[in-house]
């Protein structure tokens, strides 16, 4: 029999084909059949009353590290794909550090198949530009295309050899491949562990320089250039490399780059009196730098943004700060920081959730990120205005490493809906 339910009384809201109205939606067995403001819910099974809330496509989180296989005690598909609905994501990007590493097609088609097992969100994987990870030998990047491989990159390290990179970026171009390039030399950064400057000096920690992220951007988009490949910074943390990547489109260059939620969040300052929690590769910068984050998603610079969730486990981040694993439990902390920009007067509502659904559902080439009819109903439900407060108890992911304990922030997830299915609804536990 066929499944049919209405969502009503909604704010509609669909960056893809610009829609902001009042009105509703209808799924059938999983689609989208009906939406707009004159939806009805008539031969509804199911009802849905919105109450005037928000309803968007579903959050794609284009950078998450998830621990299966080899680092499950830090994340798993189960809890990651939990964590990921309880913020509104209903698909997400994992990245190939793991172990065994994501450089071979069987390994694609397992993760493929273990995720659809036991998350409760899609999640499809990033595998590897570079064999082991190592930025010498490419993969068999058709093959691994053919396992499931939604682009290319080798997570949480840069190309850096520029032959290698030029090579995968002209062998992507023929199929259309997206590269995603961490961009930090590693000569440069090498023992770095913070942001490089007068606090750093302060601390006497060894810092990394703006220019180990803009030299590795500027050398690339020249590589793009030359090639015709399609190219996406996975993080930008500095107002050099925006100020690049704002110049190389202007250039008509098919660069593309993604911002992490902490980004725009936080300065340098968090970490304080060495505080691990705020230690992130790459690291949190300057205040004009996070400033220039902001600027970048307001203009247009900056296509999407990404949670950069990078789960540890106490003993990671307990740890002196230059010895510390650096990342943050990003999964649920994206969307209502992202919020503090449309609250702040930075950027409009629909403007900020293409960043987080259209934008990189076109970049990756899924059916995703809109509400038209036809499309997966992979749908969020937004509280847009209520203040809470973000607590480490309230994170659903096995490893609980924030900075953000006891933020205040406006506006919440009520409702996420994955193929039609409710996988995350708000009751009072969770307020």
């Amino acid at each position: 029999m066929t499944s049919v339910t209405a969502y009503t009384n909604a704010r509609i809201l669909d960056p893809a084909t610009g829609t902001d109205t009042m009105g509703g939606l209808i799924v059938e067995d999983g689609v989208i059949t009906e939406v707009g403001a004159n939806v009805t819910a008539a031969k509804a099974a199911d009802v849905i009353e919105c109450g005037g809330k928000c309803l968007a496509p579903g959050l794609i989180d284009m950078r998450a590290f998830v621990g299966e296989p080899g680092f499950d005690h830090k994340e798993s598909f189960a809890s990651a794909g939990a964590a990921a609905a309880a913020g509104g994501i209903t698909t997400l990007l994992s990245q190939p550090q793991t172990n065994p590493i994501v450089d071979e097609p069987a390994l694609a088609g397992f993760i493929a198949r273990r995720a659809r097992d036991t998350s409760a969100v899609n999640v499809k994987t990033m595998a590897a530009i570079t064999k082991g990870l190592a930025g010498k030998e490419m993969t068999e990047m058709g093959l691994l295309a053919e396992a499931g491989a939604a682009a290319f990159t080798d997570g949480d390290r840069a190309v850096a050899d520029a032959r290698v990179m030029r090579r995968a970026l002209a062998y992507a171009a023929n199929w259309d491949f997206l590269i995603v390039q961490y961009p930090e030399d590693p000569s440069l950064a090498a023992d770095g562990c913070m942001n490089e400057g007068e606090l750093s000096s302060r601390l006497g920690l060894v810092g990394i320089p703006v220019a180990a992220e803009v030299v590795i951007i500027e050398r690339d988009l020249r590589l793009v250039a030359l090639t015709g490949g399609r190219y996406h910074a996975a993080v930008v943390s500095t107002a050099d490399a925006v100020a690049a990547i704002r110049s190389a489109k202007a250039n008509g260059v098919r660069a593309t780059c993604a911002v992490a939620a902490h980004h725009f969040a936080l300065n340098e300052t968090e970490i304080g009196e060495y505080r691990t929690f705020a230690k992130t590769a790459p690291p949190l910068r300057s205040e004009s730098d996070r400033a220039a984050m902001v600027d970048g998603l307001a203009d247009g610079t900056i296509d999407v943004i990404v949670s950069d969730h990078s789960p540890q486990d106490q003993e990671s981040k307990r740890r002196p700060f230059a010895m510390a694993e650096p990342g943050i439990a990003g999964l649920q902390t994206m969307l209502p920081l992202a919020l503090e920009l449309v609250h702040g007067g930075h950027i409009s509502l629909l403007d900020l959730l293409a960043k987080m659904t259209i934008n990189p559902a076109r970049l990756l080439g899924l059916d995703t990120g809109t509400l038209a009819p036809g499309a997966p109903a992979d749908l969020v439900l937004i509280e847009l205005d209520v203040p809470w407060r973000l607590s480490e108890p309230g994170l659903k992911s096995k490893s609980k490493n924030t900075p953000f304990d006891g933020r205040p922030v406006q506006g919440r997830v009520a409702r996420t809906v994955v193929g039609g299915e409710t996988v995350f609804a708000l009751t009072t536990a969770h307020a």
